[in-house]
């Protein structure tokens, strides 16, 4: 799924660090799982939780068999934004991230004036392409501060970016606070490690020892 910040084209550099040390049984967790182009690719017991309830139906929907629109046109896109509360949840995120310049949410009508890309052909190509590695992941509407994580899970947080375009429709994001809680954990003994340290892309290791 297209969205913001998506590390799909890296996951295969990501996921070796991060799966590295997994045991059987062991949780996989990502508080910020955005459009699940990582958790997709990762086995076992899953959970991805994501602040923007739109979003999480999407994912809901999709990874029960949801099949979105395969032709939006101009008209139906802004007939929806006009009127979200009249159209399923699921429907409205779709549209909201994946017909939309860049994924922001409900900006610009992502349309070639040229006519020779179908952006809507391609989002739903796209879309279907990932919906089977949805399943079985256990998808959560919750922020990354309450999030009830499984012991000694293996936690992933890709958590927006200081200083960058902000991720319209979600809540507003306190990195500095973020990280001061990241540091508390570790402080308490529970490892991580960067991933990314530019990107705040950081992996911890809930409840496990140095």
């Amino acid at each position: 799924m297209k969205y913001m910040g998506s590390k799909a084209r890296i996951a295969k550099h990501i996921l070796p660090i991060i799966l590295k040390d997994r045991k059987d049984g062991q949780w996989y967790v990502e508080p910020f799982v955005g459009g699940a182009n990582l958790i997709d690719k990762v086995d076992g017991d899953r959970i991805g939780a994501d602040n923007n309830g739109y979003l999480i139906c999407l994912l809901n929907a999709l990874s029960d068999g949801w099949t979105p629109p395969k032709e939006v046109t101009k008209d139906f896109f802004f007939e929806v934004k006009a009127n979200k509360d009249k159209y399923p949840k699921e429907l409205v995120a779709y549209l909201g991230y994946q017909l939309t310049f860049g994924c922001e949410w409900w900006g610009s009508f992502r349309r070639d004036n040229t006519g020779e890309r179908k952006y809507d052909a391609e989002s739903y190509n796209n879309v279907m392409q990932q919906r089977s590695k949805l399943k079985g992941i256990k998808f959560i509407h919750s922020d990354y501060r309450d999030l009830d994580i499984p012991d000694n899970s293996i936690i992933y947080c890709d958590p927006p970016y200081k200083g960058v375009r902000k991720y319209v429709g979600n809540e507003p994001f306190d990195s500095e606070f973020f990280i001061s809680g990241v540091e508390i954990r570790s402080s308490r003994g529970i490892r991580y490690s960067s991933v990314n340290i530019i990107c705040l892309a950081i992996l911890f290791v809930y409840g496990k020892k140095r």
